[in-house]
């Protein structure tokens, strides 16, 4: 559906204003042809403080108001359990919709989105920022050119440091909110692991638990306040000396899934909450080499084996320093907006898809059954073919 207000600049709304809820603040420190007129958040607190954020946006405490009003698209930065009718309820009015990752909590509830965006024409675009990365786009520019060969494997490990912080002391940890971090926080890695791959997961099998946030009592949880109000980077150190947990403590503080893909490639993915470091590591392994990421913000290297040796060597065949960025995730959110924009405004082609975002759910959630069902493979759901075009800006497959 064209912009009704493809001339000047973009009436765009906020809902919710959380931890996430400044990612608007980009559109105008970019200064992209869009404006934030209205925003909204249930808690008046976070109104107040949104307030400030965006002095020339209306406030709003109930979604369905905005749909009243003439907004060419939405940024939706909720908790993960409302993407799902926030998303459909403003893709029926015609309001193009941002939606931070995950898509939805659920592969049956991503599927009834993708069917809304289909069956209405209303823009859809999902905020996977790690595709915008610079360690990211290093990785995947390395994999192009052919460094390492066809890819034939990839292993994540994710090192989640401050995660009883982060996901431990609000909805994150209600597994009804989120249906569990394998899925949540998972996601931006599997939709990374597949973009590497050029493929997406079609079988799983995961094993994990709660193995060390599940043993602190001292829980009652944050109210109101927002992970910038608790976090202390220098604090909270170990793990077990954590207070102030969510009352509901039932999703996983550690898991490990393995996956095969469509076309032939194998991955896996490790996850842990309670690590004193706070980065993700990928080893990229194909017909012709390797690669290796060491760290994966600013100072981070890609590291490429091509030449056999003997032994572990820290010297490699090429080592591609991982160029800085300015904004949240290494540069990646400021991009997400300007990238939004462009597609709502002239429907410019984007670096992923609302496909892509199902399909890494979809591994999420069937890597969370198995989990939970004793380790047993489970096979990822095809997507419904009539959903697999109209939705997809343009995938990269």
């Amino acid at each position: 559906m064209p912009s009704r207000n493809t001339q000047g600049k973009l009436r765009l709304g906020v809902v919710g204003l959380g931890l996430r809820g400044s990612l608007g603040r980009h559109v105008a420190e970019r200064g992209l042809p869009a404006a934030v007129t209205a925003i909204c958040d249930p808690i008046a607190s976070r109104r107040q403080s949104g307030g400030t954020l965006y002095p020339d946006a209306d406030q709003y405490a109930d979604h369905r108001e905005l749909l009243a009003l003439d907004l060419d698209g939405v940024v939706l930065t909720t908790p993960d359990h409302t993407h799902e009718e926030l998303a459909i309820d403003f893709l029926e009015a015609g309001v193009a919709v941002f939606v931070d990752k995950p898509l939805a909590i659920t592969t049956a509830g991503c599927d009834r989105v993708l069917a809304a965006a289909a069956r209405t024409g209303t823009k859809l675009y999902v905020g996977h920022n790690m595709r915008h990365m610079p360690v990211v786009q290093v990785m995947r520019e390395l994999i192009q050119d052919g460094r390492i060969g066809a890819v034939k494997a990839i292993w994540c490990r994710h090192f989640v440091g401050h995660g009883g912080d982060f996901y431990f002391k609000d909805w994150h940890a209600d597994r009804r909110k989120t249906t569990g971090l394998l899925l949540q926080k998972g996601a931006h890695d599997l939709d990374v692991i597949h973009w590497l791959a050029d493929g997406y997961t079609t079988r799983v099998n995961a094993m994990g638990g709660l193995t060390v946030y599940g043993d602190i009592t001292a829980r009652g949880g944050q109210g109101d306040k927002t992970l910038s109000d608790w976090y202390d980077p220098d604090g909270n150190w170990p793990p077990t000396s954590l207070t102030g947990l969510n009352d509901v403590v039932d999703v996983e503080d550690i898991s490990m899934m393995n996956m095969y893909l469509d076309n032939g490639v194998f991955a896996t993915y490790q996850q842990c909450h309670y690590t004193p470091d706070y980065w993700r590591n990928y080893t990229v392994i194909g017909t012709h080499g390797r690669l290796e990421n060491f760290g994966d913000t600013d100072g981070a290297v890609v590291k490429v084996w091509n030449g056999r040796r003997s032994g572990y060597r820290v010297d490699a065949d090429l080592a591609v320093e991982v160029p800085s960025g300015a904004g949240g995730h290494g540069g990646a959110d400021p991009k997400l907006l300007a990238e939004f924009v462009s597609f709502v405004r002239d429907g410019v082609p984007t670096l992923t898809s609302s496909v892509a975002a199902r399909q890494a759910v979809a591994a999420g959630y069937a890597a969370t059954e198995s989990l939970r069902g004793g380790g047993v493979p489970v096979d990822v759901p095809a997507l419904p073919r009539p959903l697999a075009h109209p939705v997809a800006p343009r995938e990269t497959r």
